[in-house]
């Protein structure tokens, strides 16, 4: 199968967002998040609200890893416009090595709602994935950080979160949400390099590839580098060994 019917299969719509009207919800957010696997930089969440009662379709989106970079770009501004409202939030590689990857998602989610809520509060949340990290309610039971302070909102997802399998390929609004994320945090990449480019950011914007781990066996890790993490191309003990991805 070619990748453009790949693409034109597996384009995403609002039937499951619009299956929330019967509970009388109208502002449903789409939430996805990308830099999970990367070695370096932020993690990224964004979030996608729509209105039930004025939504239509958005043609051209899917899921940002199906589309080129040039197509994300130029798919931002008619996602705002498209959306009531939306944000990226992000959590620092320092604050993944301080608190986990599982607390830092929460956190840059958590950044994101502040923002979207400053227009609208969402009835609802499609989260991708099988797992709700994203839930206030979940910080106490599921993201230990050993007695600290974990860099987290006061106020964070208070919506009902729905997590819902490969969402960003079914679903417009978290397809959406991918989208501003992935433009967004591949940005910060590109300007990092800039200061950094023995590790080539522009390109693999921090992922584990071959190259990227060894620029780190060779010039060591940056400020930016998840350090409690397997970098180079050899492990140290207890780092986690994680793989190239989203």
């Amino acid at each position: 199968m070619t990748p453009s019917r790949t693409k034109r299969s597996s384009a995403p719509n609002l039937g499951f967002e619009k299956s929330f009207a019967a509970d009388g919800h109208r502002y449903i957010a789409g939430c996805d998040e990308v830099g999970r696997g990367a070695l370096a930089g932020p993690v990224s969440v964004g979030i996608v609200v729509v209105d039930l009662v004025a939504a239509t379709g958005l043609r051209g989106v899917r899921d940002s890893k199906l589309l080129q970079p040039a197509e994300r770009q130029a798919l931002v501004p008619r996602i705002r416009r498209w959306s009531v409202a939306s944000a990226v939030g992000h959590a620092t590689a320092a604050e993944i090595d301080a608190f986990g990857l599982m607390t830092a998602l929460r956190a840059a989610g958590s950044r994101a709602w502040a923002t979207v809520t400053d227009v609208v509060t969402p009835d609802a949340v499609i989260l991708d994935g099988n797992h709700d990290w994203l839930s206030a309610r979940s910080q106490g039971a599921l993201f230990d950080t050993g007695g600290g302070t974990a860099p987290v909102e006061a106020i964070g997802c208070t919506a009902p979160v729905h997590t819902r399998i490969k969402a960003d390929l079914k679903c417009l609004s978290v397809a959406a949400a991918s989208v501003l994320a992935k433009v967004e945090r591949d940005a910060l990449m590109v300007a990092l390099a800039a200061d950094h480019p023995a590790f080539g950011w522009d390109g693999n914007k921090g992922y584990a590839t071959e190259g990227h781990r060894a620029a780190i066996d060779a010039v060591g890790a940056s400020e930016y580098h998840r350090k409690t993490w397997r970098l180079g191309t050899l492990a140290g003990p207890g780092m986690l060994r994680v793989e190239s991805g989203g």
